[in-house]
């Protein structure tokens, strides 16, 4: 009985695993051929999974079982993100200032206009500290949000949110502005789009993906020193 189950679940596993690589490929296949942005792979196959889930009756907790290796590899794949880094790393070095001075800005402006926003148009904290951390990984996010009593449930989802929106938008939008420097293009979307931006932009060029692999770092570690004191300092105002 115990050799079947595990043999069952070992075959689940193998199934799930490939199933759910073969429906990103096949979406990636997709947006190639149509050319078309809006097939986001990620973001194609996440609502396909859902469909599928909703379709057959499987609950979401049995799916994350069966795929657990994906999940061991999540990881590696993003450290991976920093060999383009890596590569870059002598040019990078030499322009560090202006990078750290951009990345600033730009986490200063992003906490601050979403905290301000959020709490004119909902008037609740939670909330407003919740969408002003939206920039950057998940773990640190929420990490900054408990002790801020932020609503970790809509860090989350805001952060996937506006990974794929900048994933979706961003790349295009830069072009529609006439900003066409790789840096530029990577720092902006590494920053505003952590992760799933910075895969995305790792298929147009290597400078692009150091330079956004290098944003989402930094930009991190920036939210993550800096939010405390500006999101407690905006309360005060409201």
């Amino acid at each position: 009985m115990i050799t079947e189950l595990l043999h069952n679940h070992l075959l689940s596993s193998i199934f799930t695993v490939a199933g759910t690589i073969a429906l990103f490929q096949l979406t990636a296949v997709f947006q190639r051929k149509l050319n078309a942005i809006w097939l986001q792979p990620m973001l194609m196959c996440i609502l396909a999974i859902i469909a599928i889930l909703l379709w057959q009756d499987i609950s979401f907790e049995s799916y994350f079982s069966n795929a657990w290796l994906l999940n061991a590899l999540l990881e590696p794949a993003v450290v991976a993100l920093g060999f383009p880094l890596y590569q870059h790393l002598e040019t990078i070095t030499k322009e560090w200032k202006s990078i750290v001075l951009v990345l600033l800005l730009g986490a200063f402006i992003a906490i601050v206009s979403s905290f301000i926003i959020t709490m004119l148009l909902i008037g609740d904290y939670t909330i407003a500290v919740a969408l002003s951390l939206k920039s950057v990984t998940t773990p640190i996010a929420i990490a900054i949000a408990g002790p801020l009593d932020g609503n970790t449930a809509i860090t989350a989802f805001a952060i996937i949110l506006a990974g794929f929106f900048g994933a979706l938008v961003g790349p295009p939008w830069l072009r529609f502005i006439k900003v066409k420097s790789p840096k530029a293009q990577g720092l902006a979307i590494g920053a505003a789009s952590h992760a799933i931006g910075t895969a995305t932009v790792s298929n147009i060029s290597y400078q692009h993906a150091a330079y956004s692999s290098l944003a989402l770092i930094v930009s991190a570690v920036i939210t993550a020193l800096t939010s405390p004191f500006i999101i407690t300092f905006l309360a005060t105002l409201f």
